[in-house]
């Protein structure tokens, strides 16, 4: 969600494009029967910048996640009533008031391999440290706990806005339970029915007060600076020896440690004439018996890195078959919207068996990421590191490409014409137009004269790919659909 406002025109008030071509892509919108706010609405929700970031932290079982499901006003996060069940942080775009903001369900906070209040204080430490705002939800009826007081130290810490939600409060009865918690010291509880809804428009309110208009920039430096490269990929994969290889000296160090909250280390390298800046997240070994703390602290991390980068070049061991865990690290980096560079390594200990069930494995597993380049290396031997740099190159190029408004339309009226949207229901919808509305990643809104199916979208996407490029990169793709109103006279 970080884009860099200074030189992606995310700050311009039409997105990505200029006044000239604003004004003709407004005009055609006119023609085509749509409301003018309704296509300004959808090119400042596709070509936004950043976002500000609203974290729902809490003790498992206060009703986190359901509160986030009202504040979505749909049933996307997962209430689960079990405690100590681990759930990959989880994030949404949201709205309220006119005003949209992230935000970040942070469930599963309890981790009996290392103990309670080590894994609060690590999924506390890292939600906060990421948002602009904290919600902290308290079970009003059960009161404060040790675990709470410890979550409040650490928004102390922080010194984030917080809003004190006191949740499961149905009625008139529970509002002396919710006076009661102003004894944390956070300022006003705001008495909350997140399961009926009772309360919560008071306490977004009080959020949009906390939340900035928009958040500072975690990652880009001025014009000319030093890209951020993310090193990631599950613990031993050889991240650290990457980075030692690329750097041709021992810079890291890896921590043999589990569990440990400190950022990820960042080291300056020049590769090919350039100064990178490179994020490692090394610092995690997997022991056999805190193996599932140490994977869950290796998610923290990656995550945490996957947010100041640009590029994440994840790193998979070629020697083993891809992992869930490989699999999930692609996914959070592709919903990141980050350029991304797939490095295979311990290619050279593979013989010709290996590397014939390995291609097949990437066929299957990685689909998804068929578009990013890809390099095969040995971060012992140093072998294919010369294509690292031209890699990663390739998929900022693709990150930040623009296709100009006329261009697209052009691409589309071919697309509509040689391979219509099939008939569903005696109708047969069409793209009218559209505009690419940001860049870092390409983000595209689509107007459609009715719904378009998702496979058909996937087709688009994959024609957009063949015919501009793209590699490297994610492709956003929204889509609105004209209102059943007749075309403007």
């Amino acid at each position: 969600m970080n884009d860099q406002i200074h030189s992606d025109g995310s700050d311009h008030e039409h997105g990505a494009l200029g006044d000239a071509e604003y004004a003709e892509f407004m005009e055609l919108a006119a023609q085509e029967g749509f409301d003018p706010e309704e296509v300004e609405g959808a090119i400042g929700e596709a070509g936004h910048g950043p976002l500000p970031v609203l974290a729902v932290v809490g003790r498992p079982n206060v009703g986190k996640s359901t509160l986030v499901n009202r504040i979505l006003g749909r049933r996307e996060a997962v209430v689960q009533d079990k405690p100590g069940v681990t759930r990959d942080r989880v994030s949404y775009e949201a709205e309220w008031a006119g005003r949209r903001f992230k935000l970040v369900d942070t469930g599963g906070w309890e981790q009996d391999v290392l103990g309670l209040d080590a894994s609060v204080a690590a999924q506390a430490e890292y939600a906060i440290s990421t948002a602009d705002a904290v919600v902290f939800v308290v079970d009003a009826t059960v009161g404060a706990t040790d675990t709470d007081e410890a979550v409040v130290r650490l928004l102390r810490k922080a010194k984030k806005p917080v809003v004190l939600c006191a949740n499961k409060v149905d009625g008139q009865s529970g509002e002396a339970d919710a006076t009661a918690l102003w004894s944390l010291g956070l300022g006003q509880p705001h008495p909350v029915s997140s399961l009926h809804g009772r309360g919560t428009g008071d306490m977004l309110d009080a959020v949009l007060e906390a939340l900035p208009e928009a958040p500072p920039q975690t990652f880009g430096t001025a014009i000319g600076g030093p890209r951020r490269i993310a090193l990631i990929g599950r613990p031993n994969v050889g991240k650290s020896s990457l980075l030692n290889k690329v750097a041709k000296e021992d810079r890291v160090v890896v921590n043999a440690m589990a569990g440990t909250t400190r950022d990820p280390v960042d080291e300056l390298i020049e590769l090919g004439g350039v100064t990178w800046k490179f994020i490692d997240t090394a610092g995690i070994r997997r022991k056999v018996h805190l193996q599932e703390g140490a994977d869950y602290y290796a998610s923290l991390r990656t995550a945490a890195a996957v947010e100041k980068a640009e590029v994440a070049v994840i790193l998979i061991d070629s020697s083993e078959s891809i992992s869930v865990q490989d699999q999930r690290i692609v996914t959070m980096a592709v919903e990141a919207g980050r350029a991304i560079v797939l490095a295979f390594n311990k290619w050279d200990t593979l013989d010709e068996d290996r590397r014939y069930y390995l291609e097949r494995d990437i066929e299957t597993e990685l689909a998804q990421v068929a578009w990013a380049p890809r390099v095969n290396v040995s971060a012992v031997t140093g072998r294919h590191m010369e294509r690292l740099v031209p890699a990663i190159e390739t998929a900022i190029a693709g990150w930040e490409t623009r296709i100009p408004t006329g261009r697209l339309n052009a691409f589309l009226g071919e697309i509509v014409a040689s391979h219509p949207h099939p008939v569903r229901g005696g109708k047969q919808p069409r793209i009218l137009f559209g505009t690419q509305a940001g860049i870092k990643p390409p983000r595209f809104v689509l107007f459609a004269s009715g719904f378009l199916e998702h496979g058909y979208r996937r087709f688009v996407e994959r024609r957009l790919r063949e015919e501009f490029g793209f590699e490297g990169t994610p492709i956003h793709i929204s889509v609105r659909v004209r209102e059943k109103r007749g075309r403007k006279k």
